[in-house]
């Protein structure tokens, strides 16, 4: 179970489960957020916990965006793919088309 000491500022390294990010208790996040985010930002990845059990990883924006490329830049087919026409069963037969008279072809002359 992670070990916070009673001196404000200090949060354990002693990591369970072999982790190797510094763990913060859920109650301790809270209450402690900016320095939280302040050490994501400057150390790297903060683990929280919650009950002892891992709950969230804190990462700094940069650190996501390198990690997670796509999800910070969606391609268009993803947005298509994720669009509310994709979860349509039967799109075709819901599409409503116009049709246009049909003009007779026009004679060209000598």
């Amino acid at each position: 179970m992670p070990h916070h000491s009673s001196r404000r500022g200090k949060v354990s390294h002693r990591r369970p489960s072999g982790a190797a990010l510094p763990v913060w208790k859920l109650e301790e996040a809270k209450a402690r957020f900016s320095e939280l985010v302040r050490r994501a930002r400057e150390r790297g990845p903060q683990r929280v916990t919650v009950r002892g059990q891992d709950a969230v990883v804190v990462l700094s924006a940069t650190d996501y965006a390198r990690l997670a490329p796509a999800a910070a830049k969606p391609t268009l087919a993803a947005l298509f793919a994720e669009g509310p026409f994709a979860r349509l069963k039967h799109f075709e037969d819901l599409v409503v088309r116009e049709h246009a008279p049909v003009r007779d072809a026009p004679e060209f002359g000598p």
